[in-house]
Parts: structure tokens; C-alpha cells; sequence
């Protein structure tokens, strides 16, 4: 059951990362789209360099299982804040969902938070 436990582990840090670092590398292609969507909700543009920088580095410190529980913590409140600021809204079914991705996403960081990366990571190795 070890065996299997730290594999999962390993992949449930690769699954949740995997949208950041797509997510981030996106924004980069697409830097001026993204950073007038930002401005329209009203977030100021010029934060997008550091939501790359956070995606992107982020999600590979994940990956990584490097400092997991502060960079879990961190992504956890990026994704309850973006999920508010981005896709709060009743009268749309489809940004409710969204916004509860967000949400569950945020709960799988907490549990890297409260129980670390596991095994396969280099948090473990440094330990």
C-alpha cells in the first residue's frame, strides 16, 4: 500500500500543477489578450508577470515537490481569489462551474499543505 500511496502522490502533485504550468505558458503567448481580460474585470494589468511567474514556477515547484507546502499554499489562495475575481457569477452556470473548479483545485493544494508532497519529491529528499 506504500508503493501505491506515494505514486499517487506523486501524480495528484503532477495533475494539479499541470493546469498552471499549461496556464502560465499560455499567457505568455497570449500576454496582451490576457492582459486586457484582466484590466475588463478590473485587475490591473501589470500583475501578470508575477500570475506567470506563480503559475509557471509554481506549478513546476509542485511537480518538483520543492517547498510544496508554502507553494501549495500560495496556489490554493491564487485559485480561491482568481476563482472570485474571474468567475463569480449567478446568473451564469458555467462560471459557477468554473468557479468551483477553483475552489476544488484549492482543496487539493490544502491537502498538499496539511500532509506535504510525499515520497517522490525533493522535499523528501532534503528531510
Amino acid at each position: 500500500m506504500n508503493a501505491l500511496k506515494d505514486v499517487s502522490q506523486a501524480l495528484a502533485r503532477l495533475f494539479l500543477a499541470l493546469i498552471f504550468i499549461v496556464s502560465g505558458y499560455g499567457k505568455i503567448g497570449g500576454y496582451a489578450g490576457t492582459q486586457a481580460y484582466m484590466e475588463a474585470m478590473g485587475v490591473p494589468g501589470m500583475l501578470l508577470p508575477l500570475v506567470i511567474a506563480l503559475e509557471l514556477l509554481g506549478g513546476i515547484a509542485i511537480v518538483l515537490g520543492w517547498q510544496t507546502r508554502i507553494v501549495a499554499f500560495l496556489l490554493a489562495g491564487f485559485s480561491l481569489v482568481s476563482g472570485l475575481l474571474f468567475h463569480f457569477n449567478p446568473d451564469d452556470q458555467i462560471q459557477m462551474i468554473m468557479l468551483m473548479k477553483n475552489i476544488a483545485i484549492a482543496g487539493g493544494f490544502l491537502l498538499l499543505v496539511a500532509h506535504g508532497a510525499g515520497r517522490y519529491s525533493l522535499d523528501q529528499r532534503n528531510a
